[in-house]
């Protein structure tokens, strides 16, 4: 450390005052010492710095070394001894404990005083340091994080990618040049499907058939999609089926080429085409057709779909939970899950859909259990039944709460949340009651005096009840 030459004449005689404004000048937080290290006075010079320390107004009298934390006791204790002893100062790292929240970082440095014993510490508030030194620590890792999530993304597509049983390419735009290829395009196509060389479907196609994949990739490459074409093979007499879709990357815009077998080539020869019928008639059906994983979240959705819950994309559904749009959220999905766990299947489950603009529509909700891979996934058919209920013979005339009571027990938890529980229990004895009335008048012959024997009724009491619920002529001819 470089000191002034000539303290003695540069700054003269600085009194009491004076000194302890320079001091607290100086540090941001300042501690007086006697020579056995206890605090006779403190300067804090950031109110915020003072309000994460704890318990800084009780320092006074308190040894240094006490006050701060554990891991810098023996820290405290030889920057003491070492301005005890008129040694040089040094900087050292103190930990002190704060009132909330992680320990309070200060860059200490002790320096004897002209009054005998006496001791100041200067400290350098290190918390933005701290801060950053954290902040840069879980930039690392989340990169770490990052990083081997796509090495292990990438694994997984380099195993997909040689295994895959079609062969697949991926071709450059506009340039045309082949990225890549896996092995099953290598074996079918020969040298055309070498990585390197420039892709031309005349090079793996007959001239009748290489046209139209010319044309399908001009296609894709306008508007980034087009249906499947049928090619012949140039060398030999095998037909596949040939598909293409675009894709962004580093470099920008690529292709990737797909070429399956036909699906003539097999036993099963209508089935494929078959398959991908019902996938656009299912694009296309006016019910909402949504398949999920075995979590409820979206994997894949329908038109229809999208219009009822009123979004632009199917990518601002994918992987959001289906339980946001119905009309219970949470509940109703849980339900339907629950359901298909242990049934497998779900029929006419009565519910609503919020869009995402407000609207409200009543749907009705059948869903299957699928396997997909060893897991379980979901798929549910949603149908608008908002304008059949519209039209209903009762609508308009009935009271609100008699149009949402059920019918049956089995309609009574679809109502859970919608209607109060005292209205639930008592709809759900009157169809207790009354299921219990007709069970016995089926196992008497409509016999009304055994039936009310077996009941525990008086007569009287059953016709009353007959009357309340309508069935049949409460009194008929030599009931008695």
């Amino acid at each position: 450390m470089k000191a002034f030459k000539a303290p003695k004449t540069a700054l003269g005689t600085i009194d009491a005052e004076a000194a302890a404004a320079m001091i607290a000048a100086a540090a941001d937080i300042a501690l007086i010492l006697d020579e056995t290290g206890t605090i006779r006075d403190v300067s804090v010079a950031d109110e915020d710095l003072m309000n994460d320390l704890a318990g800084h107004a009780n320092w006074l009298g308190k040894s240094w070394a006490d006050i701060v934390h554990d891991d810098s006791r023996t820290k405290a204790e030889a920057l003491v001894a070492a301005a005890s002893s008129r040694q040089e100062p040094r900087w050292r790292h103190i930990n002190h404990p704060a009132s909330s929240g992680p320990d309070v970082p200060i860059l200490c440095a002790a320096v004897r005083t002209g009054t005998p014993g006496g001791i100041v510490v200067f400290g350098r508030d290190l918390r933005a340091v701290s801060s950053l030194q954290r902040r840069l620590v879980d930039a690392q890792q989340s990169m770490e994080r990052d990083y081997i999530r796509i090495r292990h993304v990438e694994t997984r597509y380099r195993l997909l990618f040689q295994v895959a049983s079609d062969a697949v390419l991926i071709v450059d735009d506009p340039a045309g040049t082949i990225a890549d290829s896996n092995p099953a395009a290598r074996r079918l196509l020969a040298a055309a499907a070498d990585p390197g060389g420039r892709w031309t479907a005349a090079a793996a196609f007959t001239a009748e058939t290489a046209a139209g994949v010319d044309r399908l990739l001009t296609s894709v490459r306008a508007s980034g999609r087009a249906d499947d074409v049928h090619a012949r093979l140039l060398d030999g007499d095998r037909e596949v089926v040939v598909s293409a879709s675009m894709f962004r990357e580093e470099t920008g815009l690529a292709c990737l080429v797909r070429i399956a077998g036909s699906a003539g080539q097999t036993g099963d020869a209508a089935l494929p085409r078959l398959k991908a019928k019902l996938l656009k008639l299912i694009e296309g059906a006016p019910d909402g057709f949504v398949v999920t994983d075995s979590g409820g979240r979206i994997l894949t959705v329908n038109a229809t779909f999208l219009e009822l819950v009123q979004l632009p994309a199917e990518a601002l559904a994918h992987n959001e939970p289906l339980g946001r749009w119905l009309g219970r959220s949470g509940v109703d999905l849980d339900i339907l899950i629950a359901n298909l766990r242990q049934h497998g299947s779900v029929r006419l489950f009565a519910t609503q859909m919020r869009g995402e603009l407000g609207d409200v529509t009543d749907v009705e909700i059948s869903a299957v259990t699928v396997m997909n891979g060893g897991q379980p996934c979901f798929g549910f058919a949603i149908r608008d039944v908002g304008r059949r209920l519209q039209r209903g013979p009762a609508a308009g005339r009935a009271p609100a709460f008699e149009r949402a009571l059920p019918r049956s027990l089995d309609q009574l938890t679809e109502l859970i949340g919608r209607v109060a529980l005292k209205d639930l229990v008592r709809e759900a004895t009157d169809a207790i009651e009354r299921l219990c009335i007709e069970a016995a008048l089926n196992l008497t012959g409509d016999n009304r005096a055994s039936a009310a024997e077996m009941l525990g009724l008086s007569r009287q009491s059953l016709y009353v009840k007959l009357r309340r619920y309508g069935l049949g002529d409460p009194e008929p001819a030599g009931a008695d």
